[in-house]
């Protein structure tokens, strides 16, 4: 049986989830996820999902015409029938509820994703001329407030490093594994410090990806593309090692061509990634809350500090939009901007 490929196997799995998650849904919306599958990535399509889910889930709970109609039931005239209004209720609703028992809030970011769900439906219904009117432009996107860029600090990233080669400051059980898995997670720490690399890119590397003649790593970006990404001596070094190791493996069935393997010798996942980088850092920084996300920002903002390209760190971070870019490096820019307040010279100084 061919291997397929991590982002083969996870479209898969993704159009498994959405099929059931459309279960849950008004029928009518299968032909709004066809409509939308060539536009976007599945993970994008599950998140509207389950956001159009708490959308009609309200709607079954709060209006009174539809209590006693199953939403996999409901009629397309219910897009028709709803208002500006009935969004905004839906919004300040979803600030804090109540569900089975349980107390739900969303922040401010989380309130916009599930506006952008409706947004993405409603627009497709608008465009393709089954609805006349569309209730969700008349809503404002919230406001949202820049949060604080959390990253490692250049010793912080030495001494993370250090603490994967040396096991200092691990407790005797996160010891026994250790010596089995700190060339691997030295590799793979190194990498995403050392390109920026999102996690998911990560895991999903192939050993076939991985080109050192050209000191390079072949990925599939968000959104299915592919680009190279290149990589500096010290990735090589701990890439080079890693991969003296990885020979001596034997992966397990359908995960021969993974470049990082678990315990288990299958492709390592997302979550073990994440897992391994919160052990690691809360040894190194236990105030701040390191995540993988948080080492691409690491890398991004040690990149625009050596180059002030802003142009360049979009490109390498792989962000279509250097706006997107900016934003997170704002705070940065300023800096840049106040240590030049003084580079001009108006006039010299005369020695006295």
């Amino acid at each position: 049986m061919e291997e397929l490929t991590y982002h083969e196997q996870e479209s898969r799995q993704a159009t498994l989830k959405l099929r059931e998650l459309q279960k849950q849904l008004p029928a009518f919306l299968i032909e709004y996820f066809r409509g939308i599958e060539y536009y976007n990535a599945p993970r994008t399509r599950i998140a509207y999902a389950m956001d159009l889910k708490t959308f009609f889930e309200y709607l079954h709970e709060n209006n009174p015409s539809l209590k006693n109609t199953d939403i996999h039931n409901f009629p397309f005239e219910v897009l028709t029938r709803i208002k500006s209004y009935d969004i905004e209720e839906y919004l300040e609703y979803l600030k804090l509820y109540e569900k089975n028992g349980k107390t739900y809030t969303n922040n401010e970011r989380a309130i916009k994703r599930k506006l952008s769900a409706l947004r993405s439906m409603y627009n497709y219904y608008h465009k393709n001329k089954r609805i006349d009117e569309n209730p969700v432009l008349q809503v404002n996107m919230p406001k949202l407030h820049d949060k604080a860029i959390v990253r490692l600090d250049n010793n912080e990233v030495a001494d993370l490093l250090d603490t994967v080669e040396s096991g200092n400051g691990m407790t005797q059980k996160q010891l026994e594994s250790h010596e089995k898995l700190k060339v691997r997670d030295l590799a793979i720490l190194t990498l995403l410090l050392g390109t920026g690399i999102r996690i998911s890119e990560c895991v999903g590397l192939d050993v076939s990806d991985v080109d050192f003649d050209n000191s390079r790593i072949k990925i599939v970006r968000k959104g299915g593309y592919e680009a190279y990404v290149y990589f500096g001596d010290e990735v090589a070094e701990a890439l080079n090692e890693y991969m003296i190791e990885r020979k001596s493996k034997t992966p397990a069935e359908g995960h021969e061509n993974a470049l990082f393997l678990s315990n288990r010798n299958s492709r390592i996942t997302v979550r073990n990634v994440e897992i391994m980088v919160k052990k690691y850092a809360k040894i190194v920084t236990p105030l701040k809350k390191i995540t993988p996300h948080k080492l691409r920002s690491t890398y991004g903002t040690s990149l625009y500090q050596e180059t002030g390209d802003i142009y360049l760190v979009a490109d390498v971070l792989g962000h279509h939009d250097v706006n997107t870019t900016k934003k997170h490096y704002a705070a940065i820019e300023e800096n840049r901007r106040m240590a030049a307040r003084n580079k001009v010279k108006l006039r010299e100084k005369q020695q006295q």
